[in-house]
């Protein structure tokens, strides 16, 4: 069956981004390049100048497609104190199951402290997940389910912190992070700290 324009487009844009996310991983963005990618996926270096334009569209492509849908299953859920729980639960269990595109988000999100070119990508993103964040804080507390005396940026801000670090850990160290472990404790302590 042949495939659409548009198949083979997404088809393409797909593999590129994983073979950008395995070179990642393995060498570091400093030698990330447009030839070694299409290399990798199986393209010529045009067809990845064609999909992208340059390095620095690549990689904030990359940052974007390896940060969505970290967290399976939350997009039909109301904003609230329930999901903001399922997704830290959810978000240290994907750490048990990390993959290469997780580890290149990782890897880039650190690189982003000292590689000016990457920074502003990682402050977006960032702001997004703490917006997300304040979002479900502001909900629980309009709700009642949240103590009204917390502060939703605040709040918002310590879990990205703790879930980074925690996913940083385990990249660094796998065998030293038991995610599980780490599922029931960190949600439970949230739970605890921010119920009325």
């Amino acid at each position: 069956m042949r495939r659409t324009q548009q198949e083979r487009r997404e088809q393409a844009e797909a593999a590129l981004l994983a073979a950008a996310a395995e070179l990642v991983v393995e060498q570091g963005v400093r030698s990330l390049t447009l030839a070694r990618v299409g290399e990798r996926a199986g393209y010529s270096r045009g067809i990845v100048t064609h999909h992208f334009g340059g390095k620095q569209a690549l990689v904030e492509r990359l940052a974007r497609a390896t940060q969505a849908g970290f967290v399976p299953g939350l997009d039909d859920l109301p904003p609230g104190l329930d999901r903001l729980l399922r997704l830290i639960d959810g978000y240290l269990g994907e750490l048990g199951r990390i993959g290469a595109f997780n580890r290149a988000f990782l890897l880039l999100w650190a690189e982003a402290a000292t590689q000016p070119e990457l920074a502003p990508i990682f402050r977006e993103r960032d702001a997004a997940f703490r917006a997300d964040l304040r979002e479900d804080v502001e909900a629980g507390i309009a709700d009642g389910t949240i103590d009204a005396g917390v502060g939703a940026d605040e709040v918002a801000t310590a879990v990205v912190g703790q879930l980074r670090g925690i996913a940083l850990q385990r990249l660094l160290d796998p065998a030293g992070v038991d995610p599980e472990a780490l599922r029931r404790s960190v949600t439970g302590h949230w739970r605890r700290a921010l119920r009325r």
